[in-house]
């Protein structure tokens, strides 16, 4: 089974490209490497025994999509990671998210229809759900008003699916992630985001390792018992392993709807502070911080209703905070060659 996975060389891309391969298939990996580095797949490629076939494609742009369909003919099914992801980014920059998230899957969509490829696994987010009314969220949650352009990118995609399922023979399955942090345990792939992080995590291990002067803690007078920001963080290898099985259901019949909704989380709301806590005492290192104003775009709180995902996927989130934040420290220690 050959699986084309886009935006493979990014965080969780190059996860889910090493678990797919653990399970046999064949992977493609088409990205531009716009927030990536190539050596991602020399790594993939030594944890795995495989190196994955790539191809430095802007999927954003008809032609090069195009030609990456003739030249991998026999594609089973595509994963679709590919994607700007920075929410403070996206306020300040729209048009850019809109022209690469949406252009790139309109593109993919044509060519799968083009070559019988029915198969889809897209990579949604929780900013759907904005800031949910009722905690925790489940897949029936109202989706609200984006509050940023990021989330509205993922707002509309899951629509531009549904509605083209209703007219050809793409299915797909909707994966809405909370916030995935760690690393492989092999230290060899990890969350390798190029210039300053607008997530917590490598912010986390860069302030850790001497690279930031201090870590940024956006709001200290949220309504939660610390003030600061809740999310629902899962390990990254449990998020890839979830889109293996996601694949499996559709090539194998199993899914029940022509387009699933699938939340996939811890079911558990960590503050900012229980983080850093967590870092430091996993590690032994004490973190510089500070707390800055709150960041716009960002939600007060959020975590997932899990049991959907649990019980129809037969999946479950298994690693816990302290070896997320662990883990997310050895990549960041082999970076830096300690």
């Amino acid at each position: 089974m050959k699986i084309l996975v886009t935006g493979g060389t990014g965080y969780i891309g190059s996860h889910t490209v090493v678990e797919l391969q653990k399970k046999g298939f064949e992977v493609i990996i088409a990205d531009n490497l716009s927030n990536s580095s190539i050596d991602v797949v020399d790594n993939i490629g030594r944890i795995t025994g495989i190196k994955p076939l790539f191809e430095k494609t802007d999927l954003s742009e008809p032609e090069p999509t195009q030609d990456l369909f003739r030249r991998y003919p026999g594609l089973n099914a595509v994963i679709h990671f590919a994607a700007f992801k920075a929410v403070g980014e996206s306020v300040m920059q729209p048009l850019k998210y809109y022209r690469n998230n949406l252009g790139s899957l309109m593109n993919l969509l044509r060519e799968m229809e083009t070559h019988g490829i029915r198969d889809m696994v897209f990579s949604s987010s929780c900013t759907v759900y904005g800031q949910p009314d009722i905690l925790p969220v489940t897949e029936s949650a109202p989706v609200k008003k984006a509050a940023s352009p990021y989330g509205n990118t993922k707002q509309i995609a899951e629509e531009i699916i549904t509605d083209v399922s209703k007219v050809n023979a793409l299915q797909a399955i909707l994966l809405r992630y909370f916030n995935p942090i760690g690393a492989h345990e092999s230290a060899l792939i990890g969350e390798l985001p190029l210039g300053i992080p607008n997530n917590l995590m490598p912010f986390i291990t860069q302030t850790a390792i001497g690279k930031r002067d201090f870590l940024s803690v956006f709001g200290k007078d949220y309504p939660t018992p610390d003030g600061t920001a809740i999310r629902d963080y899962i390990h990254v290898v449990d998020l890839a392993q979830a889109h293996v099985i996601a694949i499996e259901r559709m090539l194998e019949g199993k899914n029940k709807q022509k387009v699933e909704v699938f939340n996939l989380g811890t079911g558990i709301g960590y503050s900012v502070m229980d983080v850093i806590k967590s870092f430091e005492r996993t590690t032994n290192v004490k973190l510089a911080y500070r707390f800055v104003e709150r960041r716009p775009g960002d939600v007060e709180k959020v975590w997932a209703d899990t049991e959907f995902a649990n019980r129809e996927l037969g999946w479950k989130a298994r690693r816990g905070l302290d070896e997320m934040t662990l883990s997310a420290w050895r990549w960041e220690q082999r970076l830096a060659g300690l």
